[in-house]
């Protein structure tokens, strides 16, 4: 009511007061008018008036200038107490410039920042009841950097220091170490919440593992926790980001990742661990894997623990490919730089192609030789226009660059292998977190497409075949009953996907392939099933086998220990056992597939169907769960992996597990 008094008064016949009692600060940016008996604080910069009388103090005051968007270099100036010094002080960015090779305290020099600190811890302390929180807005920057990855150091940068002073007068700017502090302690609480959201999953965890590289030639294990928490929803965190050796052994880096996974106490907890494909990652998987069968952690005696990432078996062969038909692969390079060196050039080809009558949106680029996909498109567009380029060497006496048929019969081979590896990745990666059914119906059609390519009469390219056909199968040996168990669980598919593919791949040898696979879905459903509380319900067990306590769901049992039905229940359950009750995974085996459509969303007919197959459903979480591929899409066809930031290298390690773990989970949890 007052504001709205003050904002309606006439001000015709108002007068300025000028007082020495007016001692803070704040009257720096407000005049004092009076006005009869009514004093009013009116703001130098929006001209908004405030109540100015003696009594209300100047709090209200301070949080306008805060807002005041009109306030202009309101920052260090009111506390320099000198007129003098507020002049010099003021933070003028336009008038100087930030160069990078300029000595930092030359650069300090040049603005006259002249911070009083203690003048501002009591001037933040006098601000009595400001809506301004310190500590709030610290944390509040840890985060930003966390987040987006930022330097530490841009907190003593200069036109950080000055942007922050001139928008936040009241914010105490901090130092590199104590941003660094505040990262680390936002890092532990955020492991705490992730220490306990992993302690009350309703399954179990799949480990992925990558080696990043830093500057310096340093690298970092990352170990992601992958899972399908309790809304049936897919997730990934990273866990751990340590430091290791390059000349470290097997042994050590085993030892690495089995301390990581008892300090956060999910060993036991472990469904599957995903790694490369190299020897040694399956020394390391032997090694962790003989650790975990120890104290029985893992399902099937180990069969699904070791998974290999089929993203790094696809680009590994994806390289032998383009090694075979290297030299090709220059001359198409070198091809394409000489058309694009000149106007006339290129001006001459374009012609030949409307004489050839080539019409397509496609033209010839060079690749990025680290992206391989980029390599294949330079490839397939150099295809499109193979009649144009063999006009191009029989008119153009300055092109030398020859292709002979065999060469382009060999290119159009290694393209064709290229483009159903393109596909098969873009199909993996067009969704950021697949489930693992998808994967089998994908890897069978490479396996046959395999099969196929041997039979080449170009000896060179069978060669080649054979070779991207053991690399492939080294993978299909260790992850076929994983991807079969996968395709499995997905209602539109079954058992019929495995009985559709296995006669192709495997010939007169199918059926027993058939039956393994069955055989290893019966193992994991029953070791599923052992000591599951679901599994009694499903099956309509009243009856808890161990102490002679009463029925689970007995009316009389909390009332009556002698109750006279207690036998009938078991009864009741042998006998509806011995008349043919059906399991989980009979049932579900048995009923119509689901109808195929585009949106469907697997997860999600888990959840709805969880009270129908409780035991089958925790195998489903379990095994959807399974990152079949671990490559981010974003490096699904690079060479050269990840790499961590340039500015995060220069830091501890500790600090930099803190850093990136951070990120993840604060990006995590911003997603959800």
């Amino acid at each position: 009511m007052l504001l709205l008094q003050v904002h309606a008064m006439d001000m015709s016949d108002a007068v300025i007061v000028k007082s020495s009692r007016l001692k803070s600060v704040v009257w720096n940016d407000f005049d004092r008018i009076k006005k009869g008996d009514t004093c009013v604080a009116v703001c130098r910069h929006c001209k908004k008036k405030l109540s100015g009388s003696s009594t209300s103090g100047t709090s209200h005051l301070r949080n306008h200038l805060i807002r005041c968007q009109r306030r202009s270099n309101h920052g260090l100036a009111q506390y320099i107490t000198a007129r003098e010094k507020r002049k010099e002080g003021t933070l003028a960015i336009a008038n100087f410039s930030l160069d990078q090779d300029t000595n930092k305290d030359d650069t300090l020099s040049l603005v006259n920042i002249k911070f009083e600190q203690a003048q501002l811890k009591d001037e933040s302390v006098n601000t009595g009841s400001s809506n301004f929180d310190q500590r709030r807005s610290r944390f509040d920057l840890a985060r930003m950097i966390i987040l987006h990855g930022y330097p530490l150091a841009m907190v003593e940068h200069v036109g950080f220091r000055a942007f922050v002073k001139n928008l936040q007068p009241l914010f105490e700017l901090v130092t590199l170490n104590r941003v660094e502090a505040d990262c680390i302690e936002i890092y532990d609480k955020e492991r705490k919440k992730v220490n306990e959201m992993l302690d009350k999953l309703p399954g179990k965890i799949s480990l992925s593992a990558d080696v990043w590289t830093a500057t310096g030639d340093a690298e970092y294990l990352c170990l992601t926790s992958n899972y399908i928490d309790e809304s049936w929803e897919l997730r990934r965190r990273i866990l751990n980001f340590i430091r290791i050796d390059p000349s470290h052994t097997e042994d050590m880096l085993s030892e690495a990742v089995m301390s990581c996974l008892m300090d956060w106490d999910i060993d036991r907890k472990l469904f599957s661990m995903i790694l490369d494909s190299c020897s040694t990652c399956d020394n390391i998987a032997i090694r962790i894997g003989d650790r975990l069968m120890q104290n029985r952690f893992l399902y099937c005696n180990g069969q699904l623990f070791d998974i290999r990432c089929v993203a790094n078996v696809l680009n590994v062969m994806s390289q032998l490919a383009l090694g075979a038909v290297s030299e090709i692969v220059n001359k198409i390079r070198e091809t394409t730089r000489y058309i694009k060196s000149s106007q006339s050039v290129l001006a001459k080809f374009n012609e030949m192609a409307k004489e050839v009558g080539i019409m397509t949106q496609k033209c010839l680029f060079l690749d990025n030789p680290v992206q391989w996909n980029s390599t294949y498109s330079m490839l397939e567009a150099a295809l499109e226009f193979k009649d144009v380029l063999i006009l191009l060497q029989e008119n153009d006496t300055a092109y030398s660059i020859f292709l002979s048929e065999i060469e382009w019969e060999r290119l159009t081979a290694v393209t064709s292998y290229l483009k159903l590896f393109v596909e098969v990745l873009n199909i993996f990666t067009s969704r950021k977190y697949p489930t693992a059914n998808i994967f089998f119906p994908e890897l069978c059609d490479v396996k046959l497409h395999l099969i196929e390519w041997c039979k080449n009469s170009d000896v060179c390219i069978s060669s080649l075949a054979l070779k991207l056909r053991s690399k492939f199968d080294e993978y299909w040996d260790k992850c076929s009953l994983g991807l079969a168990v996968a395709a499995m669980l997905d209602p539109r598919f079954k058992m019929k996907l495995v009985d559709y593919y296995y006669p192709q791949i495997y010939g007169s040898m199918s059926t027993s392939r058939i039956e393994e696979v069955f055989e290893g879905v019966k193992a994991l459903y029953n070791e599923h099933s052992i000591g599951s509380p679901l599994a009694s319900h499903d099956q309509g067990l009243a009856w808890q086998v161990g102490n002679g306590s009463g029925p689970l769901n007995s009316p009389w049992s909390a009332k009556d220990s002698r109750d006279r039905l207690m036998g009938f229940d078991k009864f009741l359950h042998e006998t509806s056992q011995g008349e043919g009750a059906k399991s989980d995974l009979e049932k579900y085996l048995e009923e119509p597939l689901f109808p195929r459509n585009v949106d469907f969303n697997i997860l999600n007919w888990w959840k709805v169907h969880t009270p129908r197959y409780p035991v089958l459903s925790m195998m489903a979480r379990n095994v959807l769960g399974i990152p079949m591929s671990k490559v981010a899409p974003e490096l699904a066809f690079n060479y050269s992996g990840r790499v961590l930031d340039r500015d995060w290298s220069s830091l501890t390690p500790a600090t930099v597990q803190a850093l990136v773990c951070s990120q993840d989970w604060i990006r995590s949890e911003l997603e959800n």
